[in-house]
């Protein structure tokens, strides 16, 4: 149980479950229909897909909830995702975050935590574009 000189969690800041909860849903719907990595989620079961985002940003946000799908790496490995379409989806979750009023500082925590996981979700360098090298010019 928190006291009441201990600071707020992140997930106390945002408002709770409810409040999150309706953060996740936005956010799951952008990301499904963006035109860039919307197609990533055509076979996925999208009311599983909100909940497991949910218990996920709660649980790393200080909320009680335990994240219990698949460890990232098992779940995304199947699927050859480029460091732009990483990006992408953290552009959107920003956007997402900020169209919710969210606090900056519960931002900078947020995408903070996504951008750890990168390498759990793709094997590109956060400003690398995979493909041939360039040569000099001539």
């Amino acid at each position: 149980m928190q006291r009441q000189s201990d600071p707020m969690t992140p997930y106390e800041q945002i408002g709770g479950h409810r409040a999150l909860q309706t953060i996740v849903d936005d956010f799951v719907q952008r990301v499904t229909s963006d035109t860039m990595i919307g197609f990533f989620f055509r076979a996925v079961d999208i009311e599983r897909l909100k909940v497991l985002e949910t218990d996920f940003a709660a649980a790393h946000l200080g909320g009680p909830t335990r994240y219990k799908g698949r460890p990232l790496s098992v779940a995304h490995g199947p699927h050859r995702i480029m460091g732009g379409q990483f990006n992408r989806r953290l552009k959107i979750l920003e956007q997402t975050l900020q169209d919710h009023g969210v606090e900056k500082s519960v931002i900078d925590v947020w995408l903070a935590h996504n951008e750890e996981l990168r390498a759990h979700i793709t094997r590109d360098a956060p400003n690398e574009c995979i493909g041939p090298e360039a040569g000099p010019h001539e």
